[in-house]
């Protein structure tokens, strides 16, 4: 199964959340456009099922990593 990692920039905040997602990139994207259209809560689900809201107001940038998969083992491929 993929992931993405998304880091979110908060408005007077100096660190930013990042989340790691099984969500795509384009889900995230569009949970991105919703919440903004509907002036609400940006809402993601992270890897372990935890959720992350954050007022769409208060988002100064999203950075939305490339679909990866999991890697396990030691090796650096």
């Amino acid at each position: 199964m993929g992931h993405v990692e998304v880091k979110i920039g908060v408005q007077n905040i100096p660190r930013e959340l990042v989340v790691e997602t099984a969500s795509s990139a384009e889900e995230v994207e569009q949970g991105l456009h919703d919440a903004l259209a509907n002036g609400g809560v940006l809402a993601l689900t992270d890897d372990k099922g935890g959720r992350v809201l954050v007022p769409v107001e208060h988002i100064g940038y999203l950075e939305i990593g490339a679909n990866e998969s999991r890697r396990v083992g030691f090796g650096a491929l």
